[in-house]
């Protein structure tokens, strides 16, 4: 298949649905609609949802019907960015090659940029679309699933012990833990949701849920490579580690050449995972393998 053109359709299908949804610019109050949608159409890969509506077309044909909820776990996604580059956390002066959103809007419209666009995603999953289109329980299990991954249990985790190891050398399993929450656990919930509001059955959903994790450590075990190897110009963001940090990585726990080995062993596993949908499941297994060629 085209993945690209596959990709590129997906992208623009959730950026026409987002552009419509949030409130324009030049509403009141101003300054916060300007930074949501600064922030927001800053050039994402919009690769969560994608994987929402990739996991659905598994099962079912048109997975436009889920656009709200796919969508409203990029919202979640942009205002983690939002907050993990204010100071007191990463205190990153670039993302996406652009000004990070509290060196434009100041710190304050930014902690509420991103409050505002964790609430509006919990709206965007609960609009009338939604509740007239999918089984209440189904819905509700949907945004429980999304909850966990993106909380305590699942993605605030993994910063949290991401924040308090700075400084430290931590041993594999808690880089694991921080790596599996703090970036794989709404990977693997965008999978999942797809399958779930596709009515997967249990073994679907478990593989489903395999191919997730897989693909969710693996992106961030790219993103530590990349942070050793990439450039300033391929990945938006100023490169380089202060070598505290850099040991509480991948590579500097096993080495780059570990890491590498380490991605492809889990894109392997998580395309193996997803074999029974057959032909259906070309663009998880084509978007699992563009992990391996990511240079941003």
């Amino acid at each position: 298949m085209d993945i690209k053109n596959y990709l590129l359709s997906k992208k623009e299908m959730i950026e026409r649905f987002l552009g419509s949804y949030l409130p324009m610019e030049d509403e009141y109050p101003h300054e916060i609609y300007k930074s949501m949608r600064y922030s927001l159409f800053a050039g994402g890969k919009r690769l969560r949802p994608i994987l929402s509506l990739a996991s659905y077309e598994t099962i079912e044909d048109d997975s436009s019907s889920i656009l709200p909820i796919a969508c409203a776990i990029e919202l979640i996604h942009t205002y983690s960015l939002i907050h993990d580059d204010l100071p007191p956390i990463d205190n990153d002066n670039l993302r996406r090659g652009k000004p990070t959103n509290h060196k434009v809007f100041g710190e304050a419209i930014a902690i509420l940029t991103g409050d505002a666009l964790l609430t509006i995603a919990f709206s965007m999953m609960t609009a009338d679309d939604c509740i007239k289109k999918f089984n209440h329980k189904l819905l509700l299990q949907v945004i429980r699933e999304i909850s966990i991954a993106a909380g305590d249990r699942g993605m605030v985790g993994g910063q949290v012990v991401d924040i308090i190891s700075e400084g430290k050398e931590i041993d594999f399993k808690t880089l694991e833990y921080i790596h599996k929450n703090k970036t794989g656990a709404l990977i693997k919930a965008s999978v999942r949701v797809g399958g779930i509001l596709a009515n997967a059955g249990d073994e679907e959903l478990r593989r489903m849920t395999i191919y997730g994790e897989n693909v969710g450590l693996a992106f961030q075990i790219t993103d530590d490579i990349l942070d050793i190897e990439g450039t300033k110009e391929d990945l938006g963001k100023d490169t380089g580690m202060d070598s505290a940090k850099e040991k509480n990585t991948y590579p500097g726990l096993i080495g780059i050449k570990e890491s590498k080995k380490k991605v492809k062993e889990l894109i392997e596993s998580a395309i193996e995972a997803i074999m029974i949908f057959k032909e259906r499941a070309d663009p998880l297994k084509e978007i699992a393998q563009s992990i391996i060629r990511r240079k941003n």
